[in-house]
């Protein structure tokens, strides 16, 4: 199992804090995500680019990296 790393930036509320947590759990290959207000930890075996993009997909005003 790979733990990948993401830095956010614009992620202003536990409300999307939330939907980011969702979003990726729900993720095939994803085992866990810890989310903050400044980054993610993601454990499981998907790409960093697929997390990345469904990130942006909840259509968030926030910068993923």
């Amino acid at each position: 199992m790979a733990q990948v790393s993401l830095n956010f930036q614009g992620v202003d509320n536990a409300d999307q804090v939330n939907r980011i947590t969702t979003a990726l759990m729900m993720m095939d290959g994803v085992e866990s995500a810890e989310v903050g207000r400044h980054g993610a930890e993601v454990d499981g075996k998907v790409p960093r680019q697929a997390l990345i993009e469904t990130i942006q997909s909840l259509g968030l005003d926030i910068e993923v990296n």
